[in-house]
């Protein structure tokens, strides 16, 4: 697979993410797909994904950067959204946050058959103690 084919198979899945179009996400993700160390399988994956939109109810997937050297992926996605209650284990409660997640995929036969994941939680921890949002530093 070309570093191109990779790519848009990638968006095609953040575009399924931001859809929530979990019937299809099969499409993109391995029936054992492994997030963070984690075996959770396709039906763990939308379960997981479910409960993200269930948690912050504008989350949207922003791709800022994507590094292609197939099988892998690298991406940094940016969110701005509000949770409504807790994140992270912090209390968010509807307050507007912008943060980063940086996430490694590897794809085998088209499909994500592992994830590893890193959200900015120092960034969100700044924000809920009066720090300024990433987006509006210069």
């Amino acid at each position: 697979m070309t570093k191109t084919e990779l790519a848009e198979i990638y968006r095609g899945y953040i575009a399924c993410l931001n859809r929530q179009d979990w019937p299809n996400l099969g499409q993109f993700v391995s029936d054992d797909a492994v997030h963070n160390g984690r075996r959770l399988g396709l039906p763990g994956y939308v379960a997981m994904l479910e409960r993200d939109f269930d948690e912050i109810p504008d989350l949207y997937f922003n791709v800022l950067t994507l590094l292609c050297d197939p099988p892998y992926i690298a991406c940094r996605l940016g969110f701005d959204c509000r949770p409504k209650a807790k994140f992270l284990g912090l209390d968010v409660n509807g307050r507007r946050l912008s943060f980063t997640e940086n996430v490694i995929y590897e794809f085998r036969g088209g499909r994500i058959v592992e994830v590893w994941s890193v959200i900015d939680k120092v960034a969100i921890e700044a924000q809920l103690q009066g720090g300024q949002r990433p987006n509006e530093m210069e």
